[in-house]
């Protein structure tokens, strides 16, 4: 990409469900966009080329990449080395990263001329402090494995956390600031000076919050207990924790929190015990975060469940009361993205910011192909 490019960046987010991809303009503006079910491995060639008919050609594409491990701590061009050093990451997110490198080849075989970018959901939180990184497990699994804290969703946690700057301003450097993104993975960062300090996810995506099919925070032993017990070996531990956890498994019901609070509402206890559960580990995890930041002037909420749901973002405020987290309620109800949800004089300024992970990725590819690497 020429220095000063007008030219549009391809997005590309591949992941185990679905394949969104976007043409973004120099200005953040969206050219073209698409989100559909992720396609057979065969067929998202095919996929890319017919979203490619929709707009200008791109001077670059990015991709997001869910897991780079210790290799890969900022973006990176990819050539035949990377791409062969990006898969034998896989094993440490395989729902993720196997779809991501299918559309990675694929834009390299239809752009060849075009550079390619790997952007790393990792990145965010490769600088995390020591004590907030390392886990208390043998030395030696840690210098054999490179077992550590990795952090996910850092595309997302990074471009929130520039959008709040954005919006409040002055006192950005300082403001110890939390970002909830709340999808169907939920993870939390602790965020100063645009930098992570502290997140909920681990080693890989299945760590901390409550998610829709994903357990969150399970005590070891508990698995250790189920597999000698039950005489699951790791692929069914995983899948089950992968899949048929979460919100799914406490309400019985359904993993959309939707479906969860309508159950809620017609009386199901079981759903209501998810609800429950999934703030109670929320509002710890937040006060969590708040703790590695020596306290909290910022909460932001983000990503589906984050943005679409006031009275999850209620039910939160209220358990983080003691915080200082306070709703306007109106405002909360009303709120769609890049909003304010606070009273004036909260101690904590609530927002709800649009979850862009594309509008990042198109940000590190150029400031990669153009002005070098991305921070």
């Amino acid at each position: 990409m020429a220095p000063g490019s007008t030219e549009p960046v391809l997005v590309v987010n591949a992941g185990s469900a679905t394949l969104k991809l976007a043409l973004v303009g120099a200005g953040h503006e969206p050219l073209a966009a698409a989100t559909e079910p992720m396609p057979p491995p065969d067929a998202v060639e095919g996929a890319l080329r017919t979203f490619l008919t929709h707009g200008p050609r791109p001077a670059a594409s990015g991709h997001r990449v869910v897991h780079g491990g210790e290799l890969f701590r900022a973006p990176v061009l990819v050539d035949d080395a990377v791409e062969q050093r990006l898969a034998g990451l896989a094993e440490l997110a395989p729902l993720h990263t196997p779809p991501a490198l299918r559309a990675l080849r694929a834009a390299r075989h239809l752009l060849p001329a075009v550079p390619t970018v790997a952007c790393f959901d990792t990145a965010f939180h490769a600088g995390l402090p020591a004590a907030a990184a390392t886990y208390a497990v043998p030395a030696d699994w840690r210098r054999r494995w490179g077992l550590r804290r990795f952090g996910f969703h850092g595309l997302s946690h990074a471009w929130a956390a520039r959008r709040v700057s954005e919006l409040l301003g002055a006192g950005g450097d300082d403001r110890r600031l939390v970002v909830a993104h709340l999808g169907a993975g939920a993870s939390l960062a602790a965020i100063r000076g645009g930098r992570s300090v502290d997140t909920t996810m681990g080693f890989t995506p299945l760590d901390g919050l409550v998610m829709a099919t994903r357990a969150g925070a399970v005590d070891p032993g508990l698995l250790l207990w189920v597999q000698r017990h039950g005489g699951l070996d790791a692929d069914a531990t995983e899948q089950a924790l992968e899949t048929r956890s979460g919100l799914l498994a406490l309400s019985e019901r359904s993993a959309d929190l939707r479906e969860v609070l309508a159950g809620v509402d017609a009386g199901d206890e079981r759903c209501r015990l998810a609800v429950d559960v999934y703030v109670h580990r929320l509002a710890a995890g937040v006060a969590a975060m708040a703790a590695a930041l020596g306290g909290l002037d910022g909460l932001a909420f983000t990503a589906g469940v984050g943005e679409g749901s006031p009275r999850l973002r209620a039910l939160a405020a209220q358990r983080l009361a003691f915080l200082g987290v306070e709703l306007d309620p109106a405002a909360n109800d009303a709120a769609a993205q890049d909003a304010v949800i606070s009273p004036s004089d909260a101690r904590v300024t609530t927002l709800v910011i649009g979850a862009r992970e594309d509008l990042e990725i198109a940000r590190q590819v150029r400031a990669l192909t153009v002005a070098g690497p991305a921070g």
